[in-house]
């Protein structure tokens, strides 16, 4: 049985704990089949080499971090398969110059997400503070259609935490007047053929729940799109957490696949 976790950070990003290796040695010791590396890309439009260091990595680190994870790759090779990803931030305006760096390496899948919204924190729950209600809504529908902007970018095999507005603002799953913006942001993963994350991290978070809720998971299901597993670990003990609950939501759903990528070609694993 294939049993994997494509999202996994390590020391370079600058707010997780521990080395690459500490997350595949977890990995195996949870029983993965298979561990997808996917460090915080560099903030590459930037001239500085190392732009706030405590949400990703130094440009100058990039690729010392492809040549460890390859590096692991052929270490561990016997014993688990160690997948090369990165999570990238979205911004439309840069979006080439992302991609034209991304073509250079050997991913096996590069996680899409959005992080940022009007250049504020998608994670900073002060800006609902100041935001007049009656806005809410625009909010939400300007985050959702960034999603959809970044699936038909090309760019990326997964989607990563969809609707992680919501872990330190939980109130943002109830804001009304966004589901066009939603549907089409899922339309637009089951046209490009890629994937959305189950992402479990937002146990971590005010929301305590995983990314995204089961009332767009139903959404994705009615339109067609394909899903995956992301821990989004960040301390190597989160590896593979709540992979079993997760499978079997999603059976209760109604999905009857879930996907990782190798050399990013989806692999399909029936549930």
């Amino acid at each position: 049985m294939d049993k994997f976790d494509l999202h996994t950070h390590h020391y370079r990003c600058g707010h997780a704990e521990g080395e690459i290796e500490d997350y595949i040695k977890a990995a195996i010791d949870g029983g993965l089949t298979a561990i997808g590396i996917s460090d915080h890309s560099p903030y590459f439009f930037r001239e500085e080499d190392h732009y706030q260091p405590g949400i990703a990595m130094a440009k100058s680190e990039f690729a010392h971090y492809v040549e460890e994870v390859l590096r692991l790759k052929e270490r561990y090779k016997d014993r688990i398969e160690v997948l090369l990803g990165v999570e990238s931030d979205f911004f439309p305006e840069h979006i080439e110059l992302y991609r034209s760096i991304y073509e250079k390496y050997p991913f096996d899948y590069v996680i899409g997400s959005v992080h940022q919204t009007r250049g504020i924190s998608i994670f900073n729950r002060n800006r609902w503070k100041k935001l007049d209600a009656e806005k809410h809504p625009e909010e939400k529908r300007h985050y959702f259609e960034l999603i959809r902007q970044s699936a038909h970018s090309g760019v990326f095999q997964v989607l990563g935490h969809i609707d992680a507005m919501k872990g330190y603002y939980p109130a943002f799953s109830d804001i009304a007047g966004a589901e066009d913006a939603i549907d089409e942001a899922l339309k637009a993963v089951a046209e490009r053929d890629i994937a959305l994350e189950i992402n479990t991290s937002g146990k971590t978070k005010d929301v305590g729940g995983w990314y995204p809720s089961d009332a767009i998971l139903e959404r994705a299901l009615r339109f067609g799109a394909d899903v995956t597993f992301g821990s989004d670990a960040h301390v190597s003990t989160r590896v593979g957490d709540d992979w079993e609950l997760v499978k079997a939501r999603l059976k209760e759903i109604g999905f009857k696949r879930w996907v990782y990528y190798r050399q990013k070609n989806k692999i399909v694993v029936p549930l």
